[in-house]
């Protein structure tokens, strides 16, 4: 192993009161003072996260770890904060560096550890470490993440972070983080880790750059380091280079989507990252590489897709936002209309889920949440993003920046430290592989977020989506982009509503027709040009979007999309002949909102339809409303095809004549008897129709009580679960102390047994 003498060079002194290990400290007593010439300033620091069994593998960690890589080190693991640490002393006799629990303001030098001291948390500020009293919640406390989050946004691409063995998913987020800013990130195998529920979490969240043994990160982690691309692709020029083309040719055959609007070097650096975890020097050769491996192709095409999202992300634009819509909500509650918003680049769905959350909040009023129909898009180019937005069931660790009463308004907790969210939520979310460039926008908007999409596209197409959004918008909607991106030559078309946090309203006389760059995707069969004016339809109008309006109010049957378990979707045509809110609680489910008379065959067809493939239709069903009689075909059809209306139920209400009367039978015994037994049926059928009415009801009350009793086993059970987060974090930070307390034990042992085996030698010299 080869060593340094850092002290030499670097402002580091060890506390006099330590031998070898101690309190690492800065000269420098204030973060703001500058660094000297010689000090590297820009250097990669590397964060170890560590929990339960995590002592042995930074052992193996820093054994392999040469003392002169120019790194600096920070260890973060979960200890009793009642204890006095014995980390720093293990780790130095283990590493020529020089380790020490780290102090409040200390600089972080290149080849030094820096040890986070017993109930405390730390982040980093111009690579100045700073300590914080931790919060009361012990429980939900998760420091890596805390610390590996504040790294990234310090360091950007000179972030390292390293999950090594552990329980729980604390790192996953701060791994996330690292990535997205370009850092690299790296995982303990999980068959080498005595608990691997960390470096699991990080594995199957497609965090890892690279995973390999605790004895083997430390290779690889200086083979990335000395990669001659690493960490300085952003320094490049956003010069075209011919093979970045190829790549994007192979990407468009792959996946469809044309990446060429994307910035140069956004594309450059996503590339290189590729490279370097592959150990690829040279851009033809992983040209050749995409060739061979289109799994390859598919990995380059999510990296591209930089999802950076979050509940809640900056907070208070949510909250300006909130108080902006809360009075058009109410308002268009009042009136009984719908509110439609668009969350362009969703990714996971958090931030489509945030909107949600905020909306049902500014509907509440002191005597209730008003119902509302609400109908939220949510798009992404990643449909496995889009996939998991649509089962919105994210990590304990992504709700920790929620509220209490916001995790228990609108999340259900599950098993294995997971939250859902609540069905009435989901229902109102439509999500969707969807792309901003080639494909047409949702269209009668309210509102339309889009933040942090524009920043990686080039001005030319920055400059095309405004207009798109403009034109997407009712007269008075929203548009939010991020804090980063603005209206650029388009400022005439909305105006503004907050400035510095980038929320917009559509200027009523505002219209740019001109402006307008309509995508669409071109398919080989397409209408023929049309020139010359139709007489009453100005030629800026689009004629197909037009025409398919027309289809769809006049010939085309009225729709309900719903899920398995009857949730409405969506809703296409006019379906109040159908369907009714029912009273009482909002409940946008399919079987309370159907009419009297519908319901059996509803039920029917929709268990046929779950059963067997197939449309399940019942012909020639009448209902009453209003005195009048309206006559329909009912069908009901699961959707087998690949794409994200898998699995959806669609049913249709198709109108029909009324059918034509029967003549009336002749007078006399056999017509007689015949009309009596007609009627004896009609008199059957309207028992069984209220025995039925009754058994729904009752069936109803059932639900009720049932639901309530849920509600008070999911109160208890938050309760345990709190509970046992307090048990699993006390068994963490006992087993922690107990592998230092073990390893301590041996070293005295060794030392015992060594004095043991030179007795009897020393009194075979002594006797005569």
């Amino acid at each position: 192993m080869s060593s340094s003498n850092p002290s030499a060079s670097n402002p580091v002194r060890l506390s006099p009161t330590s031998q070898g290990a101690g309190q690492l400290t800065s000269k420098a007593t204030s973060p703001k003072e500058d660094f000297p010439d010689d000090f590297p300033v820009d250097f990669p620091i590397v964060a170890l996260g560590a929990s339960a069994g995590g002592l042995e593998a930074l052992e193996q960690f820093f054994q392999a770890m040469p003392g002169d890589t120019g790194m600096g080190f920070v260890v973060i693991q979960h200890l009793d904060p009642d204890r006095k640490a014995l980390m720093p002393e293990l780790l130095q006799r283990l590493t020529s560096m020089k380790v020490g629990q780290a102090k409040d303001q200390t600089r972080i030098s290149p080849n030094c550890v820096y040890v986070l001291p017993p109930n405390k948390e730390m982040s980093v500020l111009h690579g100045v470490l700073h300590l914080f009293e931790p919060t009361d919640d012990r429980g939900h406390r998760l420091p890596i993440d805390s610390f590996f989050i504040s790294l990234a946004r310090d360091r950007k691409d000179k972030a390292i972070g390293v999950i090594l063995s552990g329980m729980g998913s604390d790192g996953t987020l701060g791994l996330r983080a690292i990535r997205e800013h370009g850092g690299l990130t790296l995982a303990q195998a999980p068959d080498t880790a005595k608990f691997d529920s960390m470096p699991r979490s990080v594995i199957d969240a497609n965090l890892a750059d690279r995973v390999h043994s605790a004895a083997e990160l430390p290779a690889a982690l200086q083979t990335l380091v000395k990669h001659p691309g690493l960490l300085q692709a952003s320094a490049k020029p956003g010069t075209t280079c011919p093979n970045i083309e190829k790549a994007l040719v192979l990407l468009r055959d792959r996946s469809g989507h044309d990446f060429s609007a994307y910035k140069t070097n956004t594309i450059r650096r996503r590339i290189e990252r590729r490279m370097l975890i592959h150990r690829i020097d040279t851009l033809d050769v992983y040209i050749r590489y995409l060739r061979e491996n289109p799994a390859e192709v598919d990995l380059l095409f999510k990296e591209l897709l930089i999802g950076v999202t979050s509940f809640f992300r900056d907070p208070e634009v949510w909250d300006r936002l909130k108080e902006t819509l809360t009075p058009i909500l109410q308002a268009r509650a009042r009136e009984g209309g719908t509110f439609r918003a668009w969350v362009a680049g969703c990714s996971t769905g958090e931030e489509a889920y945030t909107l949600a959350m905020i909306i049902r909040e500014a509907l509440d009023t002191p005597d209730g949440p008003r119902p509302m129909h609400l109908q939220i898009f949510a798009s992404d180019l990643n449909k496995d993003a889009i996939g998991t937005a649509r089962r919105g069931r994210f990590p304990a660790a992504a709700v920790q920046t929620l509220s209490p009463e916001r995790r228990e308004r609108f999340f259900q907790e599950e098993k294995a430290g997971f939250f859902r969210v609540r069905t009435e939520i989901r229902g109102d979310m439509l999500f969707s592989v969807h792309s901003l460039i080639t494909d047409p926008p949702f269209t009668r908007l309210d509102l339309v977020t889009c933040r942090n999409v524009l920043i990686y596209l080039i001005p030319e197409m920055q400059g095309k989506l405004v207009p798109l959004f403009h034109y997407s918008l009712h007269p008075g909607g929203l548009l939010l982009l991020g804090n980063a991106e603005s209206l650029g030559l388009h400022a005439h078309l909305l105006a503004d509503v907050d400035g510095p946090l980038r929320l917009y309203r559509k200027l009523m006389s505002a219209y740019a027709p001109d402006l307008l760059d309509f995508p669409t995707r071109r398919h080989p069969h397409t209408l023929p040009d049309l020139s010359g004016d139709i007489p009453g339809i100005p030629m800026s109008q689009n004629l197909q979007t037009l025409a398919e309006n027309l289809i769809l109010q006049h010939y085309a049957p009225a729709t309900v999309l719903v899920d398995e378990l009857g949730n409405i979707l969506h809703i296409s045509g006019r379906t109040g002949h159908y369907l009714e809110p029912a009273a009482g609680k909002a409940n946008w489910n399919l079987f309370p909102m159907a009419r009297e008379g519908l319901r059996i065959d509803l039920h029917r067809c929709f268990t046929q339809a779950m059963a067997a493939p197939g449309l399940a239709s019942a012909p020639g069903i009448c209902l009453e409303e209003a005195g009048l009689q309206h006559f329909l075909d009912l069908g009901v059809e699961r959707l087998t095809g690949p794409g994200p209306l898998k699995d959806m139920l669609i049913v249709l209400f198709r109108p029909v004549a009324a059918p034509k009367p029967r003549k009336t039978p002749r007078r006399g015994t056999k017509g007689a008897a015949a009309a009596q037994h007609l009627k004896e049926l009609e008199s059957e059928l309207a028992d069984a129709r209220e025995a039925l009415r009754n058994d729904q009801v009752e069936m109803q009350r059932y639900r009720e009580d049932l639901r309530a009793s849920m509600e008070e086993l999911q109160s208890t059970n938050e309760e345990l679960q709190s509970s046992n987060e307090e048990l699993t974090t006390s068994k963490e930070e006992m087993q922690s102390l107990n592998e230092e307390l073990q390893t301590v034990n041996a070293e005295l042992q060794e030392k015992l047994d060594g004095r043991t085996g030179d007795e009897p030698e020393t009194a075979r010299k002594d006797t005569p």
